[in-house]
């Protein structure tokens, strides 16, 4: 049976995707844990991302929000039928509190960007750019973790076709 025929959803490829292309991934034991169509949550247990000091290590905050931004911007193109690779350009994070159990890491658009324009400006010119934004929450509901990042996503047939 073709994988797509056997894909349980959107959501759960994405996971399969990260865990089988992105061996830091599946040493954090990520999981997809949902998706509303404008925000992706990705969750991670707290063992096998440890410090030193007993509480969620730096790194893997670091990577559960790059990787909920990239399959964020992953899900939107896959949704309108584009395969375009994407990467992430420039990031930036803040560090607010520890976090001393399983976390999450929720991503979504930065305010005033919009999926739509993005896409339109990847159809026209074949890449475009996305300002996305992450946190991680903690039990209280405030931000143990924070990212802000603009993610590129490039039409690969594009570039090979307007190179000489």
């Amino acid at each position: 049976m073709p994988a797509s025929a056997a894909s349980a959803s959107p959501l759960h490829d994405l996971e399969r995707k990260l865990r089988e292309e992105i061996p830091l991934a599946r040493a954090m034991d990520l999981r997809a844990a949902g998706y509303d169509g404008q925000a992706l949550t990705l969750a991670a247990p707290l063992p096998p991302n440890i410090n030193d000091k007993g509480c969620a290590f730096g790194g893997s905050l670091a990577s559960l929000m790059t990787l909920a931004g990239w399959g964020l911007v992953r899900l939107q193109l896959q949704a309108r039928g584009s395969d375009a690779d994407v990467y992430v350009a420039d990031s930036s994070i803040r560090y607010l509190a520890p976090v001393w159990g399983d976390f999450s890491a929720v991503a979504r658009p930065l305010e005033g960007e919009s999926f739509d324009a993005f896409l339109d400006t990847l159809q026209s010119r074949g890449r475009a750019r996305i300002g996305i934004v992450c946190e991680v929450p903690l039990p209280d509901g405030t931000a143990a973790a924070s990212l802000a990042a603009r993610f590129v996503a490039i039409d690969p047939a594009r570039v090979r076709a307007a190179a000489p």
